[in-house]
């Protein structure tokens, strides 16, 4: 009467278990049961691939959006110092200018009128301060 557990064939095992071939018992690692070939949790199903399908595409799309609108900046950035760059190289153009007609004993009326403009604020201040120090002193 020796009763001998005859192997299950594959139908007869639970889907996802593996069964020794001597054994009637699932193939244990660490004294758990291991499953084949699978991840924990409950797989994605097809919804679920398309949703997130979808957010990446959306993702994606954002993305460029973000990038496009950064380089649109930094051409506007880069249009503004090269307009500030050439105002500036003009400015340097025209001392240059005075600079030589000054050496060549020429006075620029233009440095008349700021020198006259600087003359006036000078005044203007100094005489303020004046008026200042008689009031404190009163």
């Amino acid at each position: 009467m020796n009763e001998t557990n005859p192997v299950p064939q594959p139908e007869e095992s639970p889907p996802g278990f593996h069964f020794d071939e001597q054994d009637d018992r699932p193939k244990t690692s660490g004294g758990k049961v291991r499953r084949i070939g699978g991840r924990r949790g409950r797989k994605p199903s097809k919804i679920d691939q398309k949703a997130k399908l979808e957010r990446s595409r959306q993702s994606a799309r954002e993305c460029r959006a973000r990038k496009k609108q950064k380089y649109l900046y930094l051409e506007e950035t880069v249009a503004n110092k090269e307009r500030a760059i050439c105002a500036l190289r003009e400015e340097l153009d025209m001392y240059k200018q005075w600079c030589r007609d000054v050496d060549k004993g020429i006075v620029p009326p233009e440095i008349k009128e700021a020198l006259k403009d600087a003359k006036q604020t000078a005044e203007t201040s100094s005489d303020l301060n004046q008026s200042k120090n008689r009031e404190t002193q009163d």
